[in-house]
């Protein structure tokens, strides 16, 4: 993508591990020509960021806390996202927290037609997810680094979220809605469709890199691979499954 991104991290509010993951992440979506990241550098807790914020060339800015018990670093980020918004030079951002405070953040940069994406940790608030074109959980890049290591497999496992019947009928639903006369839709329709309904919807948090085996380990659908006119590579396809007895109906 060429998209110019705004990369805002919220340093008391996510943890240090995986940063390279996140932004190699991030890279997916666009260009991140902005990397600022919040807090109070004079605190021991954040040292940890230190080198990480050499690494990714992350720029620190510093946030004293003015009074106890409340978050200065929220309001720093919000006052530079609006900002870098005026200053025309981003066609999106990514805020990293798990703090619902920043859910009106997202919903006022969408409003100026700006791509938002959110990443955070599990505990992140409804509110902030669904504020967001698309949210990502840190627990799913920390999932992809501790694939390769033998001692954590069981750990990854036991992150990997369950396909319930909600997770089912929400894929099932979301076909009808684009499916033809014959009840097939373009998969790559469903996906979108998908993330516009539930920001956070992401075939790793079930422990999928793609959709279609996912979709495949249900056995609730029908997929059809077909030609492509404008390239070698197959245009994928899927149909819920036609259940027993509805024909006769």
């Amino acid at each position: 993508m060429n998209a110019n991104l705004a990369v805002l991290i919220d340093g008391d509010n996510i943890p240090s591990a995986n940063v390279k993951e996140m932004m190699e992440e991030i890279a997916k979506y666009g260009n991140p020509t902005i990397k600022r990241i919040y807090g109070d550098w004079t605190k021991p807790n954040l040292a940890k960021w230190k080198t990480l914020l050499l690494e990714n060339a992350i720029t620190p800015i510093q946030q004293y806390s003015y009074t106890t018990g409340k978050n200065a670093t929220d309001s720093a980020m919000i006052i530079d996202a609006m900002d870098i918004l005026y200053s025309s030079k981003v066609n999106g951002f990514c805020l990293v927290s798990s703090d619902s405070d920043f859910t009106r953040l997202a919903t006022r940069l969408r409003e100026a037609g700006m791509l938002v994406i959110g990443i955070g940790e599990k505990k992140t608030p409804s509110p902030f997810i669904v504020a967001c074109d698309k949210f990502i959980y840190v627990e799913i890049l920390k999932q992809q680094t501790d694939k390769d290591n033998d001692s954590e497999k069981t750990e990854t496992k036991s992150s990997v979220d369950k396909i319930t019947n909600k997770v089912i009928k929400l894929i099932s639903t979301t076909i009808l809605d684009l499916s033809d006369d014959d009840g097939w839709a373009f998969l790559g329709d469903v996906g979108g469709l998908l993330q516009k309904k539930q920001p956070n919807f992401d075939s790793r948090n079930y422990g999928f890199e793609k959709l279609t085996p996912l979709i495949k380990s249900t056995g609730q659908f029908d997929i059809e691979q077909r030609e492509n006119p404008k390239s070698k590579n197959k245009l994928i396809y899927v149909k819920n499954k036609e259940r027993k007895g509805r024909a006769s109906k």
